[in-house]
Order: structure tokens, then C-alpha cells, then sequence
């Protein structure tokens, strides 16, 4: 039996060093869709569609993004229907990033799913492992919210700017805050 590749530990999520040859190729790939998506003319919208669906699992009918916008993979993403997602976005997708439909999500939020061990020596030897993150439909990010690994946010939700998500917000909520609680209900 063969002992599991860098890359293969990744997507089984565990850990991995990042700075493999294999993965490090895959990241120059979606740095270069990247780069297009975000050096293209703003008129050019068939065109950046058309490398959005190259570089990500999915990107729904309908939805949008708006440039510059930095990513890991690409592959590890899946972005719903009709989901607006405002400039400087984030999304270090070492571990799936899930997106649902109809999601807002405001300019310079970040979708964190990249862990480091607490102990230094494997934090030395450059170890990494990663969590999913999952926005539910119709869900809210305001501008600056910033999701930690392993978080779930439910649908309906909404993130008042600037929150901090290190921990699952249940569907049809307003939260607030670093790290985010819950305020009220919808």
C-alpha cells in the first residue's frame, strides 16, 4: 500500500506540509486565474465568468464577484446561484469552502479554513491541516466579517461588519462582534 501524498492528506483533511512541489503547482494555478480574473476591464464580464468557472468547483448561474480576489485552489470552492460577493475577498481554501445561494458577502471578508499547530516545533517543520467552512443560503457577511476554520454559518443569517466567526451560528440570526454572538433573531 502506498503512503498518501501531501496533497491527498489535504483533501482528507489531515495534516500536510504546504510547501509541496504538487500543491505548490496547483496554488500557482489559481494565483494565475486569480491575476486574469482580477487584471481584466470591468466591461470584460463573459471573461471573468468564464475563468471563475475555471478556477472554482462551482460558481452558480447568476452570481458574481467582484475583483481582486485571492484564493489557495480554487477547487476547493463551490459559490450557489445568484451570490454577490463585493471586493477583496479572501478565501484560503485549503479545506472545501461551500457557499450557498443568494448569499451577500461584503467587500474584504475573509473565509479562513488554514489551522497551524499551537506547538512550534511542528509549526517549524511547516505542518498544516485545515476545517470547511459553509455559508447557508441567503446568508449576509458584512464587510471585514472574517470566518474561522471549521465554522457553519446557518441560512438566513447575517455577520454585522467586522465580526470575528470562530464558532457555528445557527439559520436565521444576526451576530455580532469578535468573536461573533448571536444578537438576535430573524
Amino acid at each position: 500500500m502506498s503512503e498518501k501524498t501531501m496533497r491527498d492528506r489535504m483533501l482528507a483533511g489531515e495534516p500536510y506540509i504546504a510547501d509541496d512541489p504538487v500543491l505548490a503547482e496547483e496554488s500557482r494555478r489559481a494565483q494565475l486565474l486569480a491575476h486574469r480574473i482580477n487584471t481584466l476591464s470591468p466591461n470584460d464580464t463573459v471573461g471573468r465568468r468564464e475563468l471563475l468557472e475555471e478556477l472554482f468547483e462551482g460558481f452558480g448561474e447568476g452570481s458574481q464577484l467582484r475583483p481582486p480576489l485571492h484564493c489557495d485552489f480554487g477547487y476547493q470552492t463551490t459559490i450557489g446561484a445568484r451570490t454577490f460577493i463585493n471586493w477583496g475577498v479572501v478565501l484560503l481554501d485549503v479545506a472545501r469552502i461551500t457557499i450557498g445561494d443568494d448569499v451577500q458577502i461584503g467587500p474584504h471578508v475573509q473565509l479562513l479554513t488554514a489551522t497551524h499547530p499551537i506547538e512550534p516545533g511542528p509549526r517549524r517543520d511547516k505542518w498544516e491541516a485545515a476545517e470547511p467552512i459553509t455559508i447557508g443560503d441567503n446568508g449576509w457577511l458584512g464587510g471585514g466579517v472574517i470566518v474561522c476554520p471549521g465554522v457553519t454559518i446557518g441560512a438566513d443569517t447575517v455577520v454585522g461588519a467586522g465580526s470575528v466567526v470562530t464558532r457555528d451560528l445557527p439559520s436565521g440570526v444576526v451576530a455580532v462582534g469578535s468573536p461573533a454572538r448571536v444578537i438576535r433573531e430573524l
